[in-house]
């Protein structure tokens, strides 16, 4: 048993120093992928969008591009759901935030027009700016709601495209499901927009905050759940329809807690 023993181990540590190994190379060159395709894919939507006049080239673009980023770095995304999004729209999706590789994510893998959200103070960076607008994301003011949902209406209504705003505002550092605010289920129901709970599941570990814009090879899912009304909700059930979005995404990250291993 002991030189048996010995001699398993002996064998057994090489192929873990070689498979760290292995996990760290795929570290470096996923950065410099993920780092040299923000630029490009970023450049390239931006001279899309000034040179062309279909404007809904660049979107699709980007779309292809963060389905792209994903295969390039070993990152299987699995989507769950979609029959849910049989009706017209467009929606307000409200997802978790586990990490930035949601964004990714939900701009590759959710159907149709989508806008992200985002506080204004974004817009503001040159580079990041530009290539914000370009995409057709909007700016947000916390301290000016009434400006605010006039911009949401424009992108709902005018342009028909739907929404994706992340209750939590920020993203969670350990994965754990933060407070949600009640702003995008107040915007919903004065927009009469059905809200989609939705549900990134796997991110965290994939690109967790403070990883340096690294993005581990792995696999990660999105749950589109069912959309829920809001045609006839007032401005005061905006809290109960916030707790009910959270209860759902709460629900289908515990059950992912508790599966056996």
């Amino acid at each position: 048993m002991g030189p048996s023993s010995a001699n398993d181990s002996t064998l057994v540590a090489p192929e873990t120093a070689a498979s760290a190994e292995g996990r760290r190379a795929r570290a470096v060159l996923n950065r410099f992928i993920y780092r040299t395709m923000l630029f490009s894919m970023g450049s390239i939507a931006v001279v899309l969008h000034r040179t062309l006049p279909w404007k809904s080239v660049a979107w699709a673009f980007a779309k292809l591009s963060a389905r792209n980023l994903a295969s390039l770095c070993g990152v299987r995304v699995r989507v769950h759901g979609l029959e849910h999004l049989a009706g017209p729209g467009p929606y307000v999706f409200a997802p978790n935030h586990q990490s930035n590789f949601d964004i990714a994510a939900l701009l590759g893998y959710l159907p149709g027009h989508n806008r992200f959200v985002a506080k204004k103070e974004l817009f503001a960076e040159p580079i990041l700016g530009t290539v914000l607008r370009t995409l057709g994301m909007v700016p947000v003011d916390r301290e000016n709601p009434l400006e605010a949902i006039q911009l949401l209406e424009q992108v709902a209504r005018a342009e028909r495209c739907s929404l994706i705003i992340f209750p939590e505002g920020t993203r969670s550092r350990d994965g754990a499901l933060l407070p949600f605010k009640k702003g995008p289920f107040a915007a919903a129901i004065l927009l009469k927009l059905p809200v989609v709970p939705v549900v990134c599941r796997g991110t965290a570990a994939l690109m967790p905050k403070g990883g340096y814009l690294t993005i581990s090879p792995g696999e990660c899912e999105v749950f589109v759940e069912e959309p829920i009304p809001t045609a006839d909700l007032v401005y005061d059930d905006r809290t109960q329809l916030r707790d009910r979005v959270r209860t759902v995404i709460a629900a289908r990250l515990n059950a992912a807690t508790a599966r056996p291993s």
